[in-house]
């Protein structure tokens, strides 16, 4: 869909794939969805993850995410190739063996080039 702004649709596609791998602890598609170097914030503060790194912290870990689902969905494409998706989502985790339901706000930056869409900027904020 080169020079068309992508639906809100797509956005939301995109950015369940990405929790959909996840879940499954795909980190090579979780990779394949990043930018090469991703800016994230979050519960951890500010982190600048490398493409690799973000596909080997996918795999690793005492962590299961069980199910989400997202809420509250808006999405802007300010440019054919940038979208924008914000959303809240209901977590169930498993952590450390413990399970959680967790309930944040998060959003994503989206950015088609060569490689497709990548996520170049996530942010999530637990409510309570």
């Amino acid at each position: 869909m080169p020079n068309t702004h992508a639906t809100t649709a797509d956005i939301v596609a995109l950015e369940k794939s990405y929790w959909d791998a996840v879940k499954q602890k795909d980190g090579s598609k979780t990779a394949k969805l990043s930018a090469e170097t991703s800016l994230v914030t979050g519960a951890r503060g500010i982190m600048k993850i490398p493409k690799d790194k973000m596909g080997a912290m996918t795999e690793d870990g005492d962590w299961i995410l069980n199910s989400y689902e997202f809420e509250d969905i808006e999405v802007s494409t300010p440019a054919p190739d940038i979208a924008i998706i914000v959303y809240t989502v209901r977590q169930k985790v498993n952590m450390g063996g413990k399970a959680q339901e967790l309930r944040a706000a998060d959003s994503s930056t989206w950015i088609r080039g060569s490689n497709g869409w990548e996520c170049h900027a996530h942010s999530e904020t637990f409510l309570t």
